[in-house]
């Protein structure tokens, strides 16, 4: 259970909404804090650095916004950014330094670190993906069961009760998701792990792994 905590999952110093991680154990505890967290973190921005472009949106004077973007808040676009045409931030969205949303990628309720890559046809919702994780083409985030029940994190040998009805995915730093993978709520993947691409993918995935298929998970050399 220890390797899915925040302490052995995220560099804080890779995010700039650290603060909201102060005092919790799980990186799901965040979600419901993310869209009061976002206001009062933009409002103590530096206009030098920032441009608030419309109701609690702040965006980098450095970042990129494609014209076809659709921007709801809030949403906090950082330095270097990249947010690439027909994405649609559907608000409560941290997007950190150097990231790159990819066209028609769709974000809500979520923290991105530093150097995250979600380029291509990407659903990410309700999650959390620390520095330099990357999702392939198509990969998303399903973040509620079909069958409307609270989700649950299933450890190997351990479950996890969040009591959360959406839940979609924390990656820790530096994870790989292949391309069209699916990951299913309450997937939680240890840093520097790797998701064969067409993966479905639920439960826990430890730290420097490689998800193969479910069952055939095997620790990297």
């Amino acid at each position: 259970m220890e390797s899915i905590q925040i302490k052995n999952m995220y560099d804080l110093n890779e995010t700039i909404a650290a603060e909201i991680f102060e005092g919790k154990t799980y990186p799901w505890e965040v979600l419901p804090l993310i869209k009061e967290f976002i206001v009062k973190l933009g409002n103590t921005l530096s206009p030098e650095e920032y441009d608030k472009i419309g109701e609690d949106i702040w965006v980098a004077k450095s970042a990129t916004i494609a014209p076809t973007v659709a921007l709801n808040g809030p949403c906090i676009i950082g330095k270097d950014a990249e947010v690439r045409q027909c994405a649609f931030i559907r608000g409560s969205a941290i997007i950190g330094e150097g990231a790159v949303v990819g066209n028609s990628t769709e974000l809500k309720n979520v923290i991105l670190f530093n150097k995250v890559q979600v380029p291509h046809y990407n659903y990410v919702g309700d999650s959390v993906l620390g520095y330099k994780a990357h999702m392939g083409a198509g990969s998303i985030t399903s973040n509620v069961k079909s069958d409307k029940k609270l989700v649950v994190v299933h450890g190997d040998g351990y479950d996890i009760e969040t009591g959360m009805k959406k839940f979609g995915a924390m990656l820790g730093d530096n994870v790989e998701v292949g391309c069209n993978s699916v990951l299913n709520p309450g997937t939680v993947v240890g840093r520097e792990s790797n998701i064969y691409p067409l993966s479905c993918v639920r439960g826990v995935v430890p730290e420097k792994s490689i998800f193969k298929k479910a069952g055939d998970v095997v620790a990297k050399r």
